[in-house]
């Protein structure tokens, strides 16, 4: 089988028929046929990912991304118009040339970056001064927010503490916390004139 240009050997592993009876059976929320498809299929589906990545770590991210999605998207999936499987090896196939992509435009973006800032010559004490000038209108900016919210924005950027921390510590429900901590950024970002 070929996916856009990479021969895909066929290993035997479940005929069309069956993977895509388990595709329609894992849109019906089918926990059980989700694992057989996944043990069917994955090592074929790595093995695809693999040469297109050939970075084993990025690989194994993907090939998670990859059965999250047919989770996600089993529904869509029309027997009519194709086999299972290769429904399947085309979704990782394009996670995978995304992924190259992502990765791709990332270095691009650091490499002019890097060029753009070489010849800059760079000054400490007006980089301190800003920082300094900035963190104080932070710290008065945070000062105006009303307690719950200034509590829940302390203990999270200040102390470390996660959304479910801080709702056991002030005994609050998490959603309140949540909303605490939407409305109280929400204030920040426009008292700093910063565009949300």
């Amino acid at each position: 089988m070929v996916i856009d240009g990479i021969d895909v050997p066929d290993d035997g592993s479940g005929s069309a028929d069956h993977i895509g009876d388990l595709i329609q059976l894992v849109a019906a929320g089918d926990r059980p046929a989700f694992a057989r498809l996944y043990d069917t299929l994955s090592p074929r589906v790595f093995g695809l990912i693999l040469r297109v990545l050939v970075d084993r770590a990025q690989s194994e991210e993907v090939l998670q991304e990859v059965f999250l999605e047919v989770w996600q998207s089993a529904s869509r999936f029309a027997p009519k118009r194709g086999q299972g499987r290769s429904w399947v090896l085309t979704m990782a196939h394009r996670r995978a040339v995304d992924r190259v992509r992502s990765s791709q435009s990332s270095t691009d973006r650091d490499v002019r970056a890097g060029f753009r800032d070489m010849g800059v010559p760079h000054d400490g004490v007006a980089e301190q001064v800003e920082l300094r000038i900035e963190g104080r209108r932070v710290v008065a900016a945070v000062a105006e927010l009303p307690e719950a919210q200034r509590e829940a924005i302390t203990l999270a950027y200040y102390g470390g503490y996660s959304q479910s921390e801080i709702a056991a510590l002030v005994g609050a429900p998490l959603g309140t916390v949540k909303t605490r901590m939407r409305d109280g950024l929400s204030r920040l970002r426009n008292s700093m004139g910063v565009a949300s």
